[in-house]
C-alpha cells in the first residue's frame, strides 16, 4: 500500500489566539525577519506592528495588547502567508477590514496568482471580484459559475447581490456625507 501524503503542511488556514507578535514564526520557525515582514506587509499589518511599543515582540492577547477585529484577521493572515502554503483557504478573512485595507491585501494575493491556490469565501463580492472563478452558492446550492464579467452579464444571484452591495455602499456613502455635514455646523 502506498504511503498516504501529509496534506497538512499544504493548506494554510487562518486562526488568532493570544500571543506574542513573534509567534507569527510558529508555522515557519525559522522564518527569517525579511520573511516575516514580507507577509505582515502583505497582510497590511506590519505598519500597525511597528506602531506597537515593543514591535513585533509585543505582547499580544488578554495580557498585552488588544487588536481590533480587522488587525487578527490581518494578523491571522500574515501567519498563513509565513508559511507560503500551496493552497491559502480564506473564510471571510476581510469582513472586519475597510475597502481600502481589502484592496491592498487582494493586491499583494494577487502577486501569488500562478504560484498558489488561493479559495477565498467571501460575503463582500469585491473580495472575489478579480478571482479566476467564482462559484456562488443561493441557499447552500449551486446557483453559478463564472468570472466576474461573465455572472455580471447574466441574470443572476450574482449580479442581483452586486446590485444591493452596491446600493448600499452608494446610501453609506450618502450617509458619511451627511454626518460630516453636519460636524462642521
Amino acid at each position: 500500500m502506498a504511503a498516504q501524503p501529509d496534506w497538512r503542511g499544504t493548506a494554510g488556514s487562518i486562526s488568532v489566539f493570544a500571543q506574542r507578535g513573534r509567534e507569527l514564526e510558529r508555522g515557519s520557525p525559522r522564518c527569517a525577519r525579511e520573511h516575516m515582514i514580507q507577509a505582515t506587509s502583505d497582510a497590511a499589518i506590519h505598519e500597525s506592528i511597528e506602531n506597537l511599543t515593543n514591535g513585533y515582540d509585543a505582547m499580544v492577547g488578554e495580557r498585552g495588547v488588544t487588536l481590533s477585529g480587522g488587525q487578527r484577521q490581518r494578523l491571522a493572515l500574515a501567519r498563513a502567508l509565513l508559511k507560503d502554503p500551496a493552497v491559502l483557504v480564506l473564510d471571510d478573512s476581510l469582513s472586519a477590514v475597510d475597502t481600502g485595507t481589502e484592496a491592498r491585501i487582494l493586491a499583494a494575493l494577487k502577486a501569488r496568482k500562478g504560484r498558489h491556490t488561493t479559495l477565498v469565501i467571501a460575503h463582500r463580492l469585491s473580495s472575489v471580484r478579480d478571482a479566476d472563478r467564482i462559484i456562488v452558492l443561493d441557499h447552500g446550492r449551486l446557483a453559478q459559475v463564472g468570472d466576474h464579467d461573465t455572472l455580471i452579464a447574466q441574470p443572476g444571484t450574482y449580479r442581483r447581490l452586486c446590485e444591493i452591495q452596491g446600493a448600499l455602499d452608494e446610501q453609506i456613502a450618502r450617509d458619511v456625507a451627511k454626518t460630516k455635514g453636519r460636524s462642521h455646523v
